[in-house]
């Protein structure tokens, strides 16, 4: 027995025969079943697995107004004998539980959540692509529902966890624009945390950037804009020397779990690791010296993608063939073994469901 009860409603009928997974729009296609659960009277409750389906909304929820509202990314692979891997869920939902903390909403048990998480992935295990680059995308989202307009925490909750077959989220490698003019988090706010908010406050500075021809940013700190944070979609490592490098997390970068998991990976290949302050000066420099070996971001969706060029005021730098990245590629088949059950070494990173 798990530690809730799980209320199991299926779909009469699957949608998987209407589903092309050759050629999936990340984000665009989601598979038939979701788990949800309600935080009321102080605990959660209400545990089912539903068709996937519109919720009804309030007007006066309070998520739609104060902006209560966190979420998460992960993914599910399929090993060798075909049962599904979750990497490190227990992480992400502890992050989770961060996020949570600091937007003063209620938190849960991660157990709750991997316990309806392993229930959803049984169920839709077809929906998982069995294409080189093809995972299942996990998204836990929590959302305030009390329905009242003053400013104070809501008293209640809904969490959803849906999926989608997805293949890689960027085709290609990617030109990004060093952002000095907006801020995507200043020290003291919730930069750490993956807030709905803090997306909506990027929307407008990443479109200015694809107006000017490029695919992402890189985020430069509030005070100064003189020391690089993250990127739109990723956390950003560059390699200088033979060095990797790359911003500590802390509260205005988000503590991603592909980049923990990245920079262990490299510090067991026995690869020089940095978590330091790096300056947008010293990238250019090292690019004008021939030191820049790569660029590249990290994250759930985009697992390892790599920066063909960034630009600053104007200026382009163009970053080393890939041909020549072997560092970063070997960490990316490393980490791609792994999350497949495929590697020995890291069994404490996945959970095999059967």
């Amino acid at each position: 027995m798990g530690k809730i009860d799980i209320q199991i409603n299926r779909i009469e009928t699957s949608r998987l025969g209407d589903v092309d997974f050759e050629n999936i729009q990340f984000g665009r296609v989601f598979s038939d079943h979701m788990f949800v659960a309600d935080y009321e009277n102080g605990k959660w409750g209400n545990f089912e697995i539903l068709p996937f389906q519109d919720l009804n909304y309030n007007p006066a929820f309070n998520s739609l107004h104060y902006g209560q509202a966190v979420f998460e990314g992960m993914k599910a692979h399929l090993d060798a004998e075909n049962n599904v891997v979750l990497f490190r869920p227990r992480d992400n939902f502890a992050r989770l539980n961060r996020s949570c903390e600091r937007l003063c909403m209620a938190t849960i048990d991660p157990e709750i959540m991997l316990e309806g998480l392993s229930e959803l992935v049984k169920i839709d295990k077809e929906w998982i692509p069995k294409t080189d680059d093809g995972a299942l995308y996990i998204r836990p989202l929590m959302f305030a529902t009390d329905q009242y307009i003053g400013v104070a925490p809501s008293e209640t909750y809904k969490l959803v966890i849906f999926t989608c077959p997805v293949n890689k989220y960027y085709d290609a490698a990617v030109k990004v624009k060093v952002e000095d003019v907006y801020s995507r988090a200043a020290a003291g706010g919730i930069g750490f945390a993956k807030a709905a908010g803090n997306y909506a406050a990027s929307l407008l500075p990443a479109k200015i950037a694809n107006e000017e021809g490029y695919d992402q940013l890189i985020w430069t700190d509030a005070k100064e804009h003189k020391f690089i944070e993250e990127s739109g979609t990723m956390n950003l490592m560059v390699i200088i020397d033979g060095k990797i490098i790359t911003p500590p997390a802390g509260e205005t970068i988000l503590s991603g779990i592909t980049r923990m998991s990245v920079l262990q990976i490299a510090r067991d290949l026995g690869y020089s690791v940095e978590e330091r302050q790096l300056s947008v000066d010293e990238i250019i420099e090292a690019q004008k010296a021939g030191l820049l070996e790569d660029m590249f971001g990290t994250g759930t969706a985009v697992t390892i993608t790599h920066v063909s060029a960034f630009g600053r005021n104007g200026t382009n730098y163009t970053l080393p063939p890939l041909s020549e990245r072997k560092v970063s590629k070997q960490l990316k088949s490393e980490l791609e073994a792994i999350k497949r059950n495929q590697k020995e070494g890291y069994e404490q990173w996945i959970i095999v469901v059967r």
